[in-house]
């Protein structure tokens, strides 16, 4: 095998015990905060509102765009 393609796997090979090891801590620290389900929540209700606010806005600018082109001069 050359030289060069086990130096690219053993760098292959330590980052992928690194990146291992890192997702572990992750999931553990998940698990110890009692917050995370709680963020989650947070997000999806204000991403729902925002979504609401978006339809809404389109609405009434759809509605305000068809008075003022009925109005004549």
């Amino acid at each position: 095998m050359r030289p060069a393609l086990t130096q690219v796997r053993a760098v292959v090979h330590i980052v992928r015990c690194r990146f291992t090891a890192h997702l572990a801590d992750v999931r553990v620290k998940r698990r110890a905060s009692p917050d995370g389900g709680y963020t989650t929540e947070t997000v999806i209700i204000t991403a729902l509102l925002v979504g609401c606010g978006i339809a809404a806005l389109g609405i009434i600018a759809s509605k305000v765009l068809d008075k003022a082109n009925a109005l004549n001069f």
